[in-house]
Formats: structure tokens, C-alpha cells, sequence
């Protein structure tokens, strides 16, 4: 049976975010820990090694595989910052327009810096992924 690598763990946030190299990574990191935890309501908690997730939903797709994922998130990676919201939200891609320099992979947003990105639009994308996931996975 395959095991799901990212499980929240009790794993300290702040001794996760003082390990980042890059004295800027590291700014930027506790500016987005602020502004998720503000704006989320939910505490931080580390998820695998390295995401910093708040909330937590549970899936169930189709193919029969299901776990434990958070609301949003994000990860101070080297090369860039990876921000995680819902996957497949249409209100998504709208908010994006207006975010800020960033680039997407399969469920991520990767951005290089905080500054690249505008606070209230990043607001917005982490409210509407919280909304959006809570009404696709509702709470049993």
C-alpha cells in the first residue's frame, strides 16, 4: 500500500524556517508564515519535511485513493518559494492574473521572492482555496 510521504507532524515551524539558508528566503518565509496564519485562522504545522501547511482536509478521488492534505500552504525551497492552494479552482487562475510574477506547476505556485507578488491578491487566493476545498471535501 502506498504511504503518503506529506503527513502533518509536530515538527517545530520556526526551527524549519531558521534552517533556510538565504537570509532573504528566510524573510520571506516568516512574512508568508504571518500572513497564512492571519488569514487562514489555522496555527502552522510542518507537513513531510519541508511544507508549512495550515488546515488540513481529507480526499477521497475516484481511483480510490484518499489522505490527509493541507488547506494551503507554502515550502521556502532553494531555488524558489512554493505556494500551495486548491488545484482546479477556476477562481484561481482569475486571482493569479493579478498576483504578480509567478510561475505554476501541476498543483503549486512558485514564486522567487515576496516582493514579486501583490499581499492582498495573495489574501484572496488563500481564502478562496480554503473556501473552495471545504466545499469539495466537506467535513464528515
Amino acid at each position: 500500500m502506498y504511504e503518503l510521504k506529506t503527513k502533518e507532524n509536530d515538527a517545530s515551524v520556526i526551527e524549519f524556517i531558521e534552517s533556510v539558508e538565504s537570509p532573504k528566503k528566510k524573510e520571506d518565509a516568516y512574512k508568508l508564515l504571518d500572513i497564512f496564519t492571519e488569514t487562514s485562522g489555522y496555527p502552522a504545522k510542518m507537513w513531510g519535511p519541508s511544507i508549512i501547511g495550515f488546515g488540513s482536509y481529507h480526499y477521497k478521488y475516484a481511483s480510490g485513493h484518499e489522505g490527509d492534505a493541507p488547506l494551503v500552504g507554502f515550502s521556502p525551497r532553494k531555488a524558489k518559494i512554493s505556494l500551495y492552494f486548491a488545484p482546479g479552482d477556476t477562481k484561481r487562475e482569475e486571482l493569479l492574473e493579478k498576483f504578480g510574477k509567478y510561475t505554476t506547476g501541476k498543483a503549486c505556485v512558485y514564486i522567487n521572492k515576496f516582493a514579486d507578488v501583490d499581499v492582498d491578491v495573495l489574501k484572496e487566493l488563500i481564502t478562496q482555496s480554503i473556501q473552495f476545498l471545504k466545499e469539495m471535501y466537506p467535513e464528515k
